[in-house]
């Protein structure tokens, strides 16, 4: 296990079917970087309370709605147009790239907030994922059911 939440997310990531099960959670309204911290800190044994989800979210919701979801929505609303000219398609790459460190940036703040709490009661991934995201349908609980299999194995 990873002691380093990056890391930890990009393992996580990599395995068989998280990227989908992200992608659909995401497209339901679940912030991935916020989940992906929720099943980091069950991994490591940190009590999941409504407090500590509430500070996760206030750190991340913002950061979301403010920079990580604007680079997004310009990455994607490029999509089409970058298939036929390619300095868009250069500049979309190079906003895919920023899409990424303000994630990792992300990652880094909600780490840094979770610094201090303390990794002393039993693994409890589903607890932090299920108090993290908001589950709609069925296939949001699949998606939830996976990353937890998932996270538990890295």
């Amino acid at each position: 296990m990873h002691p380093d939440l990056w890391r930890f997310a990009e393992d996580l990531y990599r395995r068989p079917g998280v990227e989908t099960a992200c992608l659909q959670l995401q497209a339901q309204g679940s912030d991935i970087c916020l989940l992906l911290c929720g099943a980091w800190l069950g991994r490591r044994g940190v009590a999941c309370s409504a407090e500590r989800a509430d500070c996760l979210r206030a750190i991340a919701q913002p950061w979301q709605r403010e920079v990580v979801n604007v680079l997004r929505h310009v990455r994607q609303q490029w999509r089409a147009a970058a298939h036929h000219d390619s300095a868009l398609a250069a500049l979309r790459e190079q906003i895919k790239q920023l899409e990424l460190a303000a994630e990792h940036e992300q990652l880094q703040r909600l780490a840094s907030c979770s610094l201090d709490w303390p990794g002393d009661t039993a693994e409890d991934i589903r607890a932090w994922l299920h108090a993290l995201a908001p589950v709609s349908t069925a296939a949001d609980r699949d998606a939830l059911h996976l990353l937890h299999v998932a996270a538990r194995d890295v």
